[in-house]
């Protein structure tokens, strides 16, 4: 097919015009330790050891994807992403800012477990408060949980608004934190016979609620505190039965109260979970400009929703991710196929990321970073520098040596040498292989190989000359009679770089990537282009006695 000039120069150019094509389309992606930037191997977060060796390789593969998802998401710059072993996941992320690795970090660490989950009646809190109280003064002592009334009036924020009063409406009666008749007398203060629950402070009536719900502030220098207290057993056994104290979302600012954290009771059994959810965006509320997310939910999940909504009118939902809660509306009527979290305080690039791990999907167990490592700029600018004084070094002295030991034929197989570095190029630029140091070393020695196979059948040549052969014959000779020693050695190398691919991580699969992309191309300018250069020089010496070899 290809032994006529025409056919052969016709096919060297499609190659070579594809091959420069996609290095200027893609360009050449330079890896983590040239370029600089963020390398992250993170694992399962298993302290108990519950997951056997199948599960772990499960989670891991499903949340590559995910993790995946996430980070071409962010928009980081040719981020690479791979699984190690069974139970490592590593991503580097080349040329990152700080902001955008600490973005990063963040997305990737989110579990992004959505839970849509009811917010308890305070009354469910109201007789078994004075015992939490007892159960935390037996186990801590008022004095280690240093918990004092704050300053704004505990009493007098659980005491109904005079309006209410005059209602009737006693719910947020002070009667919550007062202690039961037989505990009054043996209390010697406020702080020290309730040092729970001076610590908790009711958000107030809701509009348009049913009743009034477990929602509280906690001050920051108490949340350590509170924490504690909840952590015990004996408070845990006290809780309503199906029910958990959830802590509100910490968004960056001062929050809706400065100084506070928001703590919810809320129904352990959730309304829906975030497996239903096909679409979230960011967006910023049209009335008062606050960033929110709003979603999309299946069809299946909307039905779900819509049931689980419709026997909670005038309840209030808490929309949970992670176990914090983002937003507790309340629910005015059926929500079916969408909805949105209201994120007060937080900015809209912090919707954005909670909308983005939301659309990925959950992952399907913790994870956590368990190495870091950073590399700065001029690391790689060294490499790069160093690298390049090595190459051009190589180059030159491979250039004087085939020229001086072979001549013009030396100087053929230098022009072929071009075209195999735009080959190679061309091919990492088409699968937007990241160029490393490992990298180069298999570039280097795929040269070094399609060095070795034209020397290969320059010496066959130079024998056939030697017994009286004429150039062309010489030449056919040459070739054929070389082929098979060439084709062995660069398959018994092809088959090394398979193997270290397979078995071998990050760098070692850079190195091997690069050598066999290599081989390939040597072995198709030995054999295809420099023969193709011969048969042109063949042609224009119809009469030549020898051979410049």
């Amino acid at each position: 097919m290809f032994k006529t000039l025409k056919a052969r120069f016709a096919l060297l150019a499609a190659v070579s015009l594809l091959s420069g094509w996609l290095l200027i389309q893609n360009g050449i992606t330079l890896g983590l330790d040239l370029r600089g930037g963020t390398h992250l191997a993170l694992e399962v977060d298993d302290p108990e050891g519950t997951l056997t060796a199948t599960q772990t390789a499960d989670a891991i593969d499903r949340a590559l994807k995910i993790i995946r998802t996430r980070v071409n998401q962010l928009g980081v710059a040719e981020p690479a992403i791979q699984k190690v072993g069974d139970d490592r996941i590593v991503v580097e992320l080349p040329g990152a800012s700080e902001e955008d690795q600490q973005r990063a970090k963040d997305v990737i660490e989110k579990t992004a477990f959505l839970q849509f989950q009811i917010v308890e009646p305070l009354a469910e809190l109201q007789s078994i408060m004075p015992r939490i109280d007892r159960a935390v003064e037996d186990a801590l002592g008022s004095e280690a949980l240093d918990a004092e009334a704050p300053a704004t009036g505990v009493d007098a924020l659980f005491e109904p608004a005079a309006a209410d009063s005059a209602s009737g409406d006693t719910t947020l009666a002070g009667a919550l934190f007062e202690p039961a008749a037989g505990d009054s007398a043996q209390a010697d203060s406020v702080t020290s016979a309730r040092p729970f629950s001076t610590m908790l402070l009711p958000m107030g009536i809701r509009q348009g609620a049913n009743e009034a719900v477990a929602e509280f502030y906690v001050a920051e220098e108490d949340v350590a505190a509170v924490q504690r207290a909840l952590a015990l057993p004996e408070v845990q056994r006290l809780l309503p039965r199906g029910s958990e104290f959830v802590w509100g979302f910490e968004a960056e600012g001062d929050g809706p109260v400065p100084g506070m954290r928001p703590l919810y009771l809320l129904e352990v059994r959730p309304m829906m979970t975030g497996e239903y959810l096909e679409d979230a965006q960011a967006q910023r509320d049209p009335q008062f400009g606050q960033p929110e997310v709003t979603f999309e939910i299946s069809r299946r999940g909307g039905r779900i929703f819509e049931r689980a909504t419709g026997d909670h009118i005038g309840d209030a939902m808490a929309i949970v991710l992670d176990d914090r809660v983002f937003s507790a509306p309340n629910i005015e009527g059926q929500i079916s196929t969408s909805g949105r979290i209201t994120m007060g305080g937080s900015t809209i690039e912090e919707a954005r990321d909670l909308a983005l791990v939301l659309r990925a999907g959950a992952l399907p167990v913790p994870i956590h970073i368990v190495e870091e490592r950073t590399i700065g700029p001029s690391l790689g600018s060294d490499s790069i520098q160093q690298g390049q004084i090595a190459g051009i070094i190589g180059i030159v002295l491979v250039v004087l040596i085939m020229i001086g030991y072979y001549r013009f034929a030396g100087f053929m197989a230098v022009i072929a040498l071009a075209f195999y570095l735009l080959f190679v190029l061309g091919s990492l630029a088409s699968i937007n292989a990241a160029l490393t140091l490992p990298g180069i070393a298999g570039i280097v020695l795929s040269i070094g190989m399609a060095v070795d196979a034209n020397v290969l059948i320059f010496e066959r040549i130079r024998e056939e000359l030697d017994l009286g052969r004429s150039p062309r014959i010489a030449v056919s000779e040459g070739f054929s009679n070389a082929l098979s020693a060439i084709v062995d050695g660069q398959l018994t190398t092809l088959i090394t770089a398979f193997v270290l691919f397979q078995f071998g991580t990050g760098p070692v699969q850079g190195f091997a990537v690069t050598l066999a992309i290599g081989i390939v191309a040597s072995l198709f300018t030995a054999i295809f282009v420099t023969r193709t250069f011969f048969m042109l020089y063949l042609s224009r010496r119809p009469t030549a006695q020898g051979v410049s070899i």
